[in-house]
C-alpha cells in the first residue's frame, strides 16, 4: 500500500458523496495502491449508512465506525492505526480542505520531508469566532513552543508512516502533530493550501474548544522541555521554594534576635515553613516523574531518541556478532 488518506466524519451526510468523489479522483492519479479510510465518529444523521454503501462499491474505501462520538483526535488516531500505507494523509470531512492539494504534499515527502502540514492562508471562515481566535492561538503556541507555524488548526497533513507510529494522540493533540513530530526530529514543511467556505452542515467547533487547546498547550510544553527529565522542572521550582522558605525562616530568627519580635506571631515563620514543605513535595513529584519516565521507556521498549538511518559496510548479522565495531549514524 503506497498512500492512505484518512478522513474523520461526524454528521457530514451531505458532504460525503462530494468528498469521496473528489478524493477518489485524486487517488486515481497517484502511483501504487491507495486506500481511503473514513472514520465515522459516532454520526447520527445517516452518515454511517452512507459510508457503508460507498465501501461496498469501492474496494479502496475502508470505513471505521465508533460506538459514540469521541472527537477528531480519537478519529485520526484510529485512522492512523488502521492505515496500511507508507505515506499517510489526513483530510477534514467538511469539504473545506482541497483534495487536489494532496499530490503536491506527497511530492514534498518524496523530496525528503517527513511531514507536510497545510496553511490556510486565505481562510474562508467567520472573522470573530474562527479567524481571530485561531490567529491568537497560533501566535501563542508558536511563541511558547518556539516552533514557527502559521496554522496549527489545518487538518490537511501528509507524513511518513514512521512519523505517525511515534505519535500518541489524545485530548486535542491532533492540532499539535507538527510540533510533536518536529520534537522527534522530523523534517517539517508548512505549505499554503486552498480553503473553501463550508457548503453543507455546520461547524463542530466553537470558542469553547479554546480552553481545551490551552490546557493541551501546557502538556505539549511539558513534553517538549521536560518529558524525559521531569526533575529539571519540579526540582528547579522546589529548590526555589526551599530557598525562599529558608530565607524567611532566617529572617524570622534575625528579627527575634535583633528586635525581640515574637516569632509565634510572625507570619514569615508560617510562610517559610510552608514553602519548605512544598519544596519537599515538589522534589518528591520530580523523583516519581523520573521513575515513571524510566519505567515507560523500559516497559514499552521505547527510547528517548530516534535514528533516521544507519550507514555501514557491515551486514546486520556482522553488527550483531561484533557490536563494538563502529558505524556511522547519519542524523
Amino acid at each position: 500500500m503506497q498512500t492512505s488518506i484518512i478522513v474523520p466524519i461526524y454528521n457530514e451526510v451531505e458532504n460525503i458523496p462530494i468528498l469521496v468523489d473528489q478524493v477518489t479522483l485524486v487517488m486515481d492519479s497517484l502511483a501504487g495502491d491507495n486506500e481511503l479510510i473514513l472514520v465515522d465518529d459516532g454520526s447520527n444523521d445517516g452518515s454511517a449508512e452512507l459510508l457503508d454503501r460507498l465501501a461496498m462499491k469501492d474496494r479502496r474505501i475502508v470505513v471505521v465506525h465508533f460506538r459514540r462520538n469521541y472527537g477528531q483526535t480519537a478519529a485520526l488516531q484510529a485512522g492512523l492505526e488502521t492505515a496500511r500505507g507508507e505515506l499517510l494523509v489526513m483530510l477534514d470531512g467538511d469539504m473545506q480542505n482541497e483534495p487536489a492539494d494532496i499530490p503536491k504534499m506527497l511530492e514534498q515527502l518524496h523530496q525528503g520531508y517527513d511531514l507536510v502540514h497545510g496553511w490556510r492562508q486565505n481562510r474562508q471562515d467567520t472573522l470573530l469566532t474562527r479567524k481571530i481566535p485561531s490567529r491568537v492561538a497560533n501566535w501563542l503556541i508558536s511563541r511558547v513552543t518556539r516552533f514557527p507555524i502559521h496554522d496549527l488548526g489545518c487538518t490537511l497533513k501528509a507524513m511518513r508512516r514512521e512519523i505517525a507510529e511515534e505519535l500518541e494522540l489524545y485530548g486535542e493533540m491532533h492540532r499539535f502533530i507538527p510540533i510533536l513530530a518536529h520534537w522527534r526530529g522530523a523534517r517539517c514543511l508548512e505549505m499554503v493550501t486552498k480553503h473553501h467556505p463550508r457548503r453543507f452542515g455546520t461547524t463542530k467547533y466553537g470558542l469553547s474548544r479554546t480552553v481545551r487547546v490551552v490546557l493541551d498547550l501546557f502538556t505539549v510544553k511539558y513534553m517538549l522541555d521536560y518529558y524525559t527529565s521531569p526533575m529539571k522542572l519540579f526540582g528547579r521550582i522546589g529548590l526555589g521554594f526551599f530557598a525562599a522558605g529558608v530565607a524567611m525562616l532566617a529572617g524570622t530568627v534575625t528579627m527575634k534576635l535583633v528586635s525581640g519580635f515574637d516569632m509565634t506571631g510572625n507570619p514569615m515563620l508560617i510562610l517559610g515553613g510552608l514553602l519548605c514543605i512544598v519544596s519537599v513535595q515538589l522534589l518528591s513529584v520530580g523523583l516519581l516523574g523520573e521513575a515513571n519516565t524510566r519505567l515507560y521507556y523500559k516497559r514499552n521498549e521505547r527510547r528517548p531518541f530516534t535514528i533516521r538511518r544507519v550507514v555501514s559496510l557491515q551486514s546486520d548479522d556482522q553488527r550483531e556478532d561484533k557490536p563494538a565495531v563502529p558505524f556511522q549514524a547519519v542524523a
